[in-house]
């Protein structure tokens, strides 16, 4: 057993190293100041995790708001604290999913993680896929740093790795472990690291192909919308990014990074550089989205020179960051329009995307033409949305006699 105030001290030290904000620490301090009191209160001396979690529920009721799908950011900010003490008792490090800092990095480190980056282009990965992989890369060598380099990369640091991994998705698990997988091969093939360790990264079993997407009832959609509140700034804005969404099928992560200048206002068009696969995409500016935009940009946009066309409206005004999903955004007014966000159903901006692909498919729209307004680079990242379409069907099916419902949007 550890005792707490040193696990405080040497974890308080550790994110010093790591070049941790002053601002920052001095939250994290005040949040462990809170937590030894607690430990105090109840005699107890030895870091636990299950009474630093004890802690958290007691501050913002956790497990009661996790499973009622209400956590709020600052909820799970506590638990971090939490899961970050207890995760430097075990590895003696922190583990980079609570930090963003990659730029901390060893020089040496940097330069591996900048190799690894340049071969997935030479091999032609998208974009997407080397940002994302490059991103894993530096928060596993980072963690190598700690530990030794990429000298000490041995079984037990992936086990370490994995260990953080708890509590993520099946989809973020799967793409995560990839992406280790792929860097310890090219360091492998560099001779950073002896082949056996690209054998310690347990397999996941790919899912693509048995996944049904969510769908939203497009009756669902039409309420969302109208619940949102368009007399003031946000609102606006949130209304222009869900028709983004539900009417072209963007990527939260190109609606994100839209600019002023991929409007065609008098061709009626929109121009996007897709992310994820780097190709550019016209998509005709229907009326209602183009609307919604002008409507925001005249009466909602906050004053500044961001050449993104969406903005955070709270201080520091500026563009979305890629972190964030905007998940919060479409549960708000999805609570407001008194739509159930059932748990069996995930309810992020990616599922208006899946909502509009069925919708097209049921509508008899070709596959090649959906997989063109989606961007998708093969008509078999399309067909996955057949299963939720047939499913649909069949569940009509199972009632002939019952009454019809109208699924117009």
């Amino acid at each position: 057993m550890v005792a707490l105030s040193a696990v405080v001290s040497g974890l308080d030290d550790e994110l010093v190293r790591l070049g941790y904000k002053d601002s920052t620490m001095v939250w994290y301090r005040g949040c462990w100041r809170r937590l030894e009191k607690f430990f105090a209160a109840r005699g107890v001396e030895e870091f636990s995790l299950d009474l630093a979690m004890a802690w958290v529920d007691e501050a913002c009721g956790f497990f009661d708001k996790e499973h009622a799908g209400t956590l709020k950011p600052s909820d799970v900010y506590l638990f971090r604290v939490a899961q970050m003490l207890g995760d430097y008792v075990v590895h003696g490090a922190v583990l980079r999913r609570y930090s963003r800092a990659i730029s901390k990095l060893t020089d040496d480190g940097a330069q591996t993680v900048a190799r690894f980056e340049g071969s997935l282009r030479a091999a032609g990965r998208s974009v997407s896929t080397v940002r994302t992989y490059g991103s894993v890369a530096g928060d596993f060598v980072a963690l190598l740093d700690t530990r030794g380099g990429m000298a000490a990369c041995d079984a037990r640091a992936v086990e370490a790795f994995v260990a953080a991994l708890a509590g993520y998705q099946f989809k973020t698990v799967e793409q995560k472990l990839c992406a280790v997988r792929s860097f310890l091969r090219f360091a492998s093939d560099d001779g950073l690291v002896e082949v056996a360790v690209v054998d310690a990264v347990p397999p996941v079993k790919s899912r693509r192909q048995t996944r049904v997407p969510s769908v939203w009832d497009p009756a669902d959609v039409s309420k969302l919308l109208e619940a949102v509140d368009r007399g003031n700034p946000c609102g606006k804005r949130d209304y222009a990014i869900i028709l983004l969404v539900t009417r072209l099928g963007l990527r939260s992560i190109d609606v994100k990074r839209l600019e002023l200048s991929d409007f065609d206002w008098p061709g009626n068009r929109l121009s996007v550089v897709q992310a994820k696969t780097g190709h550019q995409l016209w998509l005709p500016l229907l009326k209602d989205v183009g609307w919604a935009v002008i409507d925001y940009l005249r009466s909602g946009r906050p004053a500044s020179d961001c050449p993104q066309v969406f903005l955070r409206h709270t201080a520091p005004i500026g563009p979305f960051s890629d972190q964030d999903h905007l998940h919060q955004v479409l549960v708000k007014h999805a609570r407001a329009a008194h739509v159930p966000l059932r748990e069996q159903r995930r309810h992020g901006m990616h599922s208006l995307r899946h909502t509009l692909a069925t919708r097209l498919m049921e509508d008899g729209t070709p596959v090649e033409q959906i997989a063109d307004i989606l961007g998708h680079q093969s008509v078999e990242s399309t067909g996955v949305y057949l299963k939720s379409s047939l499913g649909l069907l069949a569940n009509c099916a199972l009632d002939p006699d019952g009454p019809t419902t109208e699924t117009s949007p």
